[in-house]
């Protein structure tokens, strides 16, 4: 699978971001306690009191990273500072550049698992990312024969148990990226159909003109992206 690793850059200053192209921001949620300061500032009112609702301290640190890290990321293509970016919601909870912000064409989306986040960045173009870390599964069949077309489970079933953890979660973030994208939930996972084995790069088999790319942005862990319109730019960039 090492054809899904890709070369993570420093970003330039400058960021050019046209019609084909797609960035993908790798963000190390894992940060010294006056970065985490310096990111809670720039959150906003209820933001900052989602963060505030998390049990576990690493749970909320990872939130306020990632938000932060978003609204800085964000601020670079919009020219502003990263605590005058805002948000409107989706129905189903997905975030998008407030209306003020209609005109730079900006569409994004986040994910993060562990202390790893993912954020795409594309123009005037609907794009889905997920993120997964690998892990042991105990009910890992049973979940793929609930969630997954039977052919994907009779897929799963026929490999090893390390193979079987690999090819569930690379059926999990490609499902789950183009649900992200069209902005659609998680009750529509079975009915998306992904081809893939252990060795070959994955097909989505949906309706419409979307691509997919897979990713491993570190050890252990499986990612995808899906973006609406084929030739697509990629560039990867180390936030």
């Amino acid at each position: 699978m090492n054809k899904f690793n890709h070369i993570w850059l420093p970003a330039p200053q400058n960021l050019i971001l046209s019609s084909r192209d797609v960035h993908i921001w790798k963000i190390d949620l894992k940060q010294p306690e006056l970065q985490l300061e310096s990111f809670q500032k720039t959150l906003s009112s209820d933001e900052f009191a989602r963060a505030e609702r998390f049990y576990f301290p690493e749970h909320r640190q990872r939130f306020i990273i990632g938000r932060g890290s978003l609204r800085t990321i964000l601020g670079r293509y919009l020219g502003v500072e990263p605590s005058q970016v805002e948000f409107d919601y989706q129905q189903r909870g997905k975030p998008l550049l407030a209306a003020k912000f209609a005109n730079s064409g900006l569409f994004f989306n986040l994910s993060h698992s562990q202390d790893l986040g993912l954020c795409g960045i594309s123009y005037q173009r609907l794009i889905g990312v997920d993120l997964e870390y690998i892990r042991p599964m105990s009910d890992l069949e049973n979940l793929a024969k609930r969630f997954f077309l039977t052919s994907e489970y009779e897929v799963i079933k026929l490999l090893s148990p390390q193979q079987q953890e690999q090819a569930f979660f690379r059926y999990w973030t490609c499902k789950e990226a183009y649900l992200k994208a069209t902005g659609d939930g998680l009750v529509q996972l079975e009915q998306i159909e992904v081809d893939l084995t252990p060795t070959k790069s994955a097909q989505l088999l949906v309706s419409g003109n979307w691509e997919l790319r897979e990713l491993i942005p570190a050890d252990n862990f499986a990612a995808a992206v899906v973006v609406a319109n084929n030739g697509s730019n990629f560039q990867f960039w180390q936030s």
